[in-house]
């Protein structure tokens, strides 16, 4: 059977696999059990066999590696589920931007492109435009960006020639590529060269199985990435890109080839341009016929737009606080995205859930939407909460990726190419070195027969008696052979007449 079970409240809650790629949503305030309702998702999608990717932002979601422990608290819970649980640990591999707690995640500056890099430098339109051309004019000089030093030096190149680059590409001007260095200065002291540069990362590692058919769960550490906004939301964004552009149409499967949880989504929409929103709406509306699907989980379902949220199918609505005006606008605007149920009002509901409860609705036969139903959500069979640095090691030992991320690689790019080109041309310039000049007057003690000779013979900054005479003779010289010659001519020409 390809579902999930949710949670129970009258009846058991379920999510059906079949409708899992029509998205979905994991909201509610801090403390109230979002955590385990991801956990318990993740879980049942690798029992199906189908791959995870979430980011652990405070790291308890890598308790999904470990196998859970009964004790009167989980008891407590199961009996009143009415349901069998088994403890057991998921197939998980551990990825860190930093590479810290897992393997090293990478992208070249091209793969990310001007648009994206353009958001996580803030660059304004003028500069968006800059970057873009800088972008194009590497491409038709075959210049590969990989990293950061690469663009540094893609950005020297047009500034020195700036000229020529804005007759064939359009205007560029350095103020415009000075503000991009400084840029690219600041992402670099916020960790961000860690991120750039190969071995890139291979989205097809991300959809794997283990030997026994269970999905690989992919735990992104992003405690320490999570306080850098940008570069978070930025990162994500891309892979959802990168899995939008790269993977085949696959239509409406049995089950996902993968799912995509987004934690603390606001983020990828906080201050985001309308252009950049509209590239997310349709991502999240296209990716469906990829057979990916897309989990959203945040405090408040305001924080992901309307125009996203109506693309969310699946949705697991936590307690929401209505203690300010602002509050209790969200609980009703919350409230009124549910299917209705006669037995079950909303507004009322939302600021009375207890911990582990949750306003559930999920699609059914059809894609009939469940009217919301008040759950108790399931527990997982992993643990629920950290692991220990040791327990983290023994992991990241057995993982198949090991030996093909945690080296960097360096090869040869814009950056040793624009080196190369320039120690060229210094070596083709002739030296301009000063040779000592055979005219040059020797050194003086400035007495009288010095006085004499610069007089007679000149000195390096005047000329002397006897040159300016020569010259003089010359002159007259040339003057008189010039006029017998075109008197001689002017003879010639007059006799014949």
């Amino acid at each position: 059977m390809n579902d999930i079970l949710v949670g129970k409240s009258d009846q058991e809650v379920w999510l059906h696999a079949k409708y899992a790629n029509r998205h979905g949503l994991i909201a509610g305030a801090t403390g109230t059990g979002k955590s385990v309702s991801l956990m318990v998702l993740a879980e049942g999608f690798s029992k199906l066999g189908v791959p995870v990717f979430l980011a652990d932002v405070k790291g308890d979601l890598a308790g999904l590696a470990q196998a859970g422990a009964m004790n009167d608290k989980l008891k407590s819970r199961i009996d009143r589920l009415g349901i069998d649980w088994t403890a057991g640990a998921n197939p998980v591999v551990f990825w860190d931007i930093y590479g810290k707690l897992g393997h090293p995640v990478r992208a070249t500056i091209s793969e990310m492109g001007p648009h994206l890099l353009g958001r996580l430098l803030e660059l304004n339109d003028t500069q968006q435009g800059v970057l873009e051309v800088v972008f194009r004019a590497a491409d038709d000089e075959g210049l590969l960006i990989l990293d950061l030093k690469d663009l540094r030096a893609m950005l020297n190149f047009a500034s020195d020639n700036a000229k020529i680059i804005s007759k064939q590409y359009g205007l560029i001007s350095t103020s415009s590529l000075a503000a991009i260095q400084r840029s690219l200065l600041s992402l670099e002291q916020s960790g961000a060269d860690h991120f750039f540069g190969e071995p890139a990362l291979e989205l097809a590692d991300f959809m794997r199985q283990d030997m026994s058919g269970r999905g690989i769960i992919n735990i992104l550490a992003a405690d320490q990435l999570i306080l850098k906004p940008k570069l978070y939301s930025t990162f994500l964004l891309w892979m959802l890109s990168e899995l939008f552009e790269n993977l085949p149409e696959a239509g409406d499967l049995e089950k996902p080839k993968l799912v995509f949880f987004f934690d603390e989504a606001h983020l990828l929409f906080d201050d985001a341009p309308p252009a950049l929103i509209q590239r997310i709406e349709q991502v999240v509306r296209l990716i469906r016929s990829k057979a990916v699907g897309v989990y959203f989980c945040s405090q408040n379902p305001d924080d992901v737009p309307q125009t996203v949220l109506g693309q969310l199918g699946n949705r697991l609505q936590h307690a929401l606080r209505a203690f300010t005006p602002r509050d209790q606008k969200a609980v009703r605007a919350a409230a009124e995205t549910f299917p209705p149920n006669p037995k079950v009002d909303v507004v009322a509901a939302i600021t009375q859930l207890g911990v582990g409860e949750a306003l559930v609705t999920t699609l059914q036969d059809r894609g009939i939407p469940l009217p919301v139903q008040q759950t108790l959500i399931a527990s997982p069979g992993c643990r629920i909460g950290t692991i220990t640095d040791e327990e983290r090691a023994t992991i990241r030992s057995r993982s198949p990726f090991s030996g093909k991320y945690d080296t960097l690689a360096d090869r040869e790019s814009a950056f040793e190419k624009l080196a190369a080109r320039t120690e060229a041309t210094a070596s083709e310039q002739p030296s301009t070195e000063a040779l000592p000049s055979k005219t040059a007057p020797k050194p003086s003690g400035g007495g009288f027969m010095d006085k004499l000779s610069g007089m007679l013979f000149g000195t390096g900054r005047r000329q002397g008696m006897i040159e300016a005479m020569a010259k003089s003779a010359a002159r007259n010289a040339g003057s008189q052979m010039s006029r017998s010659i075109m008197r001689g001519v002017l003879g010639g020409i007059f006799k014949g007449r």
